[in-house]
């Protein structure tokens, strides 16, 4: 067993507080299942990447991604950048791109102890990360949006048969490890050429896995049946821009944005980064929830170790995501849920039950 060599990158506003906060519990949850400390390998994105390299994403940062087995990223505040630095994607969109991370899977879980509107959801929205209707993201080069009028504006969106079925392996074979059902959505009735193709691509995959029951629905019944009866979902696959807005949707059903953990990954390469954004007016108060950046950790340890057949990672993985349910259901949570505990409280409570677990 080698030990793993991950980039840590702060970022901007709230980043500050919650990276180091999931850097300490790694390091916590890896020495208590005996496997080797985690090499960290810290690098800038933001406001110091400006003021360190004239630009919020370096290539000194991008090159130094290549040397690494994956990273944490903290989260970005792109809308108080000057202007010169507010041109072309975000740092995440860039670097989405640069490594082709072409899944994003987002988790949404209520936990005891949280209050939710969708008290027993347990599903897992597998994101197709690289296409769809995101300008950054579906090019060779330039933006897919266009304005030949100041009055009128279009946008293009892509589907490829390849990235469909890509993304529908990725649903598929993680359905095998939970409930074995996928459910496809799209919107086909309207877009019958591009999502009636991601469709029929999932369709095709899942003929594949005979053992997990297949099922689609249409987006906007889908948002629905999120509100009504999300206990009845186990993982669904969809693409760019409706996996966006339906993994938000489930977050907040199932508790919050501040518990919705996130992981953006290709066959070779993955990056921990939490649903949330930067919340610039409460950073450096030690009000922030690391919750969601702490699980998303945890999901980079459980692929890292599936990805190199060691299940030492998957092993520390599981007590950070028990330690996390464990203190939520003590009472013990953030301002953003009501709680009254600090990030470097809530921390400590994390902490102190991944030793003992």
């Amino acid at each position: 067993m080698n030990p793993s060599r991950l980039g840590l990158i702060e970022g901007d506003g709230i980043g500050h507080e919650i990276v180091p906060a999931t850097q300490r519990v790694v390091d916590e949850a890896v020495a208590a299942v005996g496997a080797l400390a985690v090499e960290w390998v810290p690098l800038l994105m933001g406001h110091k990447a400006i003021d360190a390299h004239g630009a919020p994403l370096s290539d000194e940062t991008l090159n130094a991604l290549d040397q690494v087995d994956g990273w944490i990223l903290g989260p970005h505040d792109s809308a108080s950048y000057s202007a010169e630095h507010r041109i072309g994607p975000p740092p995440g969109g860039l670097i989405r791109k640069r490594f082709g991370l072409f899944a994003n899977i987002r988790p949404a879980r209520a936990f005891a102890g949280v209050r939710s509107v969708a008290h027993d959801m347990d599903l897992v929205i597998v994101r197709e990360n690289s296409e769809g209707l995101y300008a950054d993201r579906n090019m060779f080069a330039g933006s897919g949006e266009f304005q030949p009028t100041p009055d009128v504006a279009m946008s293009v969106g892509v589907v490829t048969r390849l990235a469909s079925e890509r993304i529908a392996h990725t649903a598929f074979r993680l359905a095998q490890s939970r409930r074995k059902h996928v459910t496809i959505v799209h919107k086909a009735n309207v877009l019958p050429l591009t999502t009636g193709l991601f469709r029929d691509a999932c369709r095709d995959v899942g003929r594949s896995y005979p053992d997990v029951k297949v099922t689609d629905e249409h987006v906007d019944a889908m948002a629905a049946h999120l509100v009504r009866c999300g206990s009845d979902f186990d993982v669904v696959v969809t693409e760019n821009l409706f996996g966006d807005i339906l993994s938000d949707l489930a977050g907040e059903l199932s508790g919050s944005l501040g518990t919705a953990a996130s992981l953006n990954c290709s066959e070779t390469q993955a990056m921990a980064q939490a649903a949330h954004g930067a919340a610039p007016t409460i950073a450096g108060r030690n009000r922030a929830n690391p919750t969601a950046l702490i699980l998303s950790a945890a999901m980079l340890l459980r692929w890292l170790g599936e990805q190199r057949k060691e299940p030492v990672l998957g092993r520390a993985a599981g007590r950070i995501e028990g330690a996390v349910a464990a203190t939520f259901e003590a009472g013990t949570a953030t301002a953003d849920l009501g709680g009254l505990a600090s990030t470097s409280e809530f921390t400590e409570h994390v902490l102190a039950r991944v030793r003992r677990r």
